[in-house]
């Protein structure tokens, strides 16, 4: 009777922590109710029959509606005009002939719109960014191949990191979800992962978003302001950004 009442309160609680993020892993859900795997995928799997979750590798995705969703149509269409200068801006630090990984996310996607007709080899996780070079001639497009996230269109997974693990490119530019003083970071540990396989396989890491992005501190640190090398934002970002930006040798370009 004890061991069902605790079950049930369990399932309440990771319930209500769905409401709050989009994706949370079964080691993390392990980690804060100090239960075993076969306990918390039970829970899962009666979440699931529920209609509150769907379970995919390594955890589960929330299925409830919230303000603050992430989803791609939402997303491009916020701080349009911003992102379009950050777009010009951005593509012209690739130079001809270089590797360059793309990101998802609807700033990069305008970075990649002006890239469609470079000759440059891309690799990216991002379906909606690999469209923008459907019928070009001149980029190379590889895409990294794991588990497609349902809205964002980007792949993820183990799949998608053990094929950035063996690659080697020039430049990286991305979007974040959240970044401050201590770093940038987002609220879905698949798509962390990806960011930080990410930046592992490059030796330049740009990073493009808007002013909107900056003071936003999301569930999971992604990397220190010390691993980026570049970010390109727009007129509106705040003075004490910029400095905090120069104070860790950061190089700022502003549109």
């Amino acid at each position: 009777m004890m061991s069902s009442m605790k079950q049930a309160h369990r399932i309440l609680e990771v319930q209500e922590l769905f409401a709050k993020q989009e994706f949370v892993s079964i080691d993390e859900l392990c980690s804060r109710f100090n239960s075993s795997k076969s306990s918390i995928r039970r829970d899962l799997i009666e979440l699931e029959a529920k209609n509150v979750l769907r379970r995919v590798h390594g955890g589960a995705i929330s299925l409830q509606t919230r303000d603050d969703v992430m989803d791609f149509g939402h997303l491009s269409t916020s701080c349009h005009e911003e992102k379009l200068r950050i777009g010009v801006a951005a593509e012209k630090l690739v130079e001809d002939g270089q590797t360059v990984i793309l990101g998802g996310g609807s700033t990069v996607v305008e970075v990649a719109r002006r890239l469609s007709d470079r000759p440059i080899q891309i690799v990216t996780n991002s379906l909606p960014v690999a469209q923008i070079f459907w019928d070009s001639k001149q980029a190379e497009v590889i895409l990294t191949g794991g588990y497609l996230y349902p809205r964002l269109g980007v792949q993820l997974g183990p799949i998608c990191e053990k094929m950035l693990a063996g690659v080697s490119a020039d430049v990286l530019i991305m979007g974040i979800r959240g970044i401050t003083e201590a770093g940038i970071s987002d609220s879905n540990s698949l798509i962390v992962e990806s960011l930080r396989a990410m930046i592992r396989a490059v030796r330049k890491v740009v990073i493009v978003a808007d002013h909107s992005k900056f003071g936003r501190d999301a569930l999971i640190r992604v990397a220190s302001l010390h691993e980026i090398h570049q970010v390109v934002s727009d007129k509106e970002l705040p003075v004490n950004f910029r400095k905090i930006l120069e104070e860790h040798h950061v190089s700022c370009l502003l549109v």
